[in-house]
């Protein structure tokens, strides 16, 4: 660690393990829910679970997103941090935020209150104070990081990760605008909700993930950032109108089917391109960096965010496809593998490279992170294959034969404990990384290893 304001960083990696272990206790909760559909019914229902699992990995992956950027800037730009007081009170706003959104959900508080109440819209149902909350913080974040990269150097990874950063906020805008007429609530609404994952997020993980490669395998700027260039040109060309297979079936212009298809068809294109980018850096290479777990976090991101979003993403995204599909366990198969590849994983190596330096430890128990990864990742595997298997089952009863819902769902039960048994692996390793990032070993403690390696 080479600035003292890179410290700031720590705060935010913290918060956001905290609220990483809630959300996958949180999804092991819906899990069995599935098999055992009484569970906490009237204490906590399903949809105040899901809400809970949901949001708190969208507000956990953006803390991990705040915290790399305070961790990437200053050395990116080879100057502190414009003002950490600034970003602490980031935190502060983003923390309260959360906990107001965590008590109105679980109590159903001030419901239907315009300011204060849940708004009901999936994934942004958190009341206008805390949107407004989000909104706030995110314009501290932007001011405080645009400031520093003004006064210091300019390069291409501060610059797209400033961009992706930029248009995040600013895509964020479109959660206050809830338009009476359904079509138009949904067209709004996949602004923020597609172009996040699908647009500006691919725009930072390309960003972070230069930062790691340049890190862990010594290869050259101008080649990292070459790379860089084609990975974002590509994620905005498919992503943007990539929006257009939400638009199939929600009353848009015939149009969109066509648009959707093609355009979202190439999404994979710079997922593949991410993947090779890690590949291809490591095989160039120059470092025999001794941050080994992160150098896997970083591979495994590239490829399981190639399969995920890539792969599984193009499995249903043609119209023909989606007609029968959408709504069915594959759409809940993609998903948990292509946040998992994409966003977790990244956001997993970054804590893996940065934290040994914020905490001045190295090495630390690098095994067991790796033994994590291995576990995590091979459960959401299984999961995903379970819940793929459930959904072309459900996708030829349901929709193809005609069978009612619930008798689907009973069918699909064999499915459901499997999509359990794989949380619970998840669950594990998320346990086992914390642990292995957060606790000192015996020689550390002993003062034998002290002197991070950057």
């Amino acid at each position: 660690m080479k600035y003292q304001s890179q410290k700031v960083a720590l705060a935010y990696f913290l918060v956001a393990m905290a609220l990483f272990l809630i959300q996958v206790l949180g999804g092991l909760l819906a899990g069995w829910i599935y098999v055992s559909p009484n569970t906490l019914s009237e204490l906590v229902p399903f949809n105040i679970v899901r809400m809970l699992h949901t949001n708190s990995l969208v507000v956990w992956l953006l803390l991990g997103f705040f915290g790399a950027g305070y961790f990437i800037i200053p050395e990116e730009s080879e100057r502190e941090l414009y003002s950490p007081k600034l970003a602490y009170l980031q935190l502060i706003i983003l923390v309260v935020g959360t906990l107001g959104v965590v008590v109105t959900y679980l109590f159903n508080l001030f419901e239907g209150h315009w300011l204060l109440g849940q708004t009901g819209r999936e994934f942004l149902e958190q009341p206008n104070w805390v949107k407004a909350g989000i909104v706030v913080a995110a314009l501290m974040f932007l001011f405080n990081v645009t400031m520093t990269v003004l006064q210091g150097k300019k390069t291409a990874i501060a610059n797209i990760l400033l961009l992706g950063l930029w248009a995040l906020a600013l895509l964020f805008l479109f959660a206050f605008y809830n338009p009476e007429n359904l079509v138009l609530d949904k067209m709004y609404w996949w602004y923020v909700i597609h172009l996040w994952v699908e647009g500006v997020w691919e725009l930072i993980m390309a960003s972070i993930l230069a930062f790691l490669m340049l890190k862990l395998t010594g290869v050259d700027r101008e080649i990292v950032e070459k790379w860089l260039y084609v990975i974002v040109a590509t994620a905005l060309f498919s992503g943007l109108l990539g929006t257009g297979h939400h638009y199939y079936w929600i009353g848009t212009p015939g149009y969109w089917q066509w648009i959707g298809s093609i355009f979202s068809a190439m999404e994979i294109i710079p997922f593949f391109a991410m993947m090779s980018f890690a590949f291809v850096m490591v095989w160039k290479g120059r470092r025999d960096h001794p941050n080994k777990a992160a150098l896997l976090w970083s591979l495994g991101c590239g490829v399981l965010a190639f399969f995920g979003a890539g792969v599984w993403g193009f499995l249903h995204t043609l119209h023909g496809v989606n007609y029968y599909t959408h709504g069915t366990q594959i759409t809940a198969a993609h998903g948990h593998l292509a946040f998992f590849g994409a966003y977790v994983a990244l956001n997993i190596a970054m804590f893996s490279y940065a934290m040994p330096l914020l905490l001045k430890r190295d090495p630390y128990n690098q095994v067991l992170n790796m033994a994590s990864f291995w576990l995590m990742s091979g459960g959401m595997v299984f999961m995903t294959f379970s819940l793929t298997f459930a959904g072309t089952v459900q996708t030829h009863m349901q929709r193809v034969v005609g069978d009612y819902f619930m008798e689907v769902q009973d069918t699909l039960a064999i499915f459901y404990w499997m999509r359990f048994g794989s949380g619970v692996a998840v669950v594990l390793g998320v346990v086992l990384f914390l642990y292995a990032i957060l606790v000192p070993r015996k020689e550390i403690i002993s003062g034998t290893k002290t002197t991070p390696a950057e």
